[in-house]
């Protein structure tokens, strides 16, 4: 069996090493060890098995992927089709969590006018309807009523820590 390792960056030395994970040493370890940087002993970020590092000259890409790990954007898949889309400058990290804030006010206003089921009948209609929006919020939206206030506080948290992401890109100038 291959085992793959995991791509760890180090921002301070511009360094990228590959780890392996501790389950894949010890199949019953319980934690995961932090990554440090063999040079520097500083903590490395886990940029998933898609990173591919940049030169270690190239000042300019290494700003841009602590960028993108300060607002929770690296490079885990399941290796099937890649990580997804990654921004390639800060404007475009600003324009994605923009994009994303707004698709998430989108289904905060779903769940500000949706009315609420009050019987089983009801409920499955609401589930036919809408399943998308209420498995976002809940897997057992089948099984038990997910209610409005419920809907509202995923997304306003979820809104919350996309502009806390935008705050801290914006407030990091280049």
């Amino acid at each position: 069996m291959m085992v793959y390792k995991g791509h760890y960056a180090c921002f301070n030395c511009q360094k990228t090493f590959k780890r392996r994970h501790l389950k894949d040493v010890d199949r019953d370890a319980q934690t995961s060890v932090e990554a440090k940087c063999p040079e520097c002993g500083n903590l490395m970020a886990n940029m998933g098995l898609d990173f591919k590092s940049p030169p270690k000259n190239d000042d300019k890409q290494w700003a841009h992927i602590r960028d993108l790990y300060t607002v929770g954007i690296t490079f885990h898949s399941c290796g099937c089709s890649g990580p997804g889309y990654i921004p390639q400058d800060r404007k475009a990290i600003i324009d994605y969590l923009e994009k994303v804030r707004s698709e998430y006010m989108k289904s905060l206003v779903f769940w500000r006018y949706r009315i609420e089921p009050e019987n089983k009948k009801e409920r499955e209609l609401d589930y036919q309807k809408n399943s998308s929006h209420l498995w976002a919020v809940s897997r057992n939206a089948f099984k038990e009523t997910v209610t409005n206030q419920e809907g509202i506080n995923y997304w306003l948290k979820r809104i919350n820590e996309v502009e806390e992401r935008l705050n801290i890109i914006k407030a990091n100038k280049p």
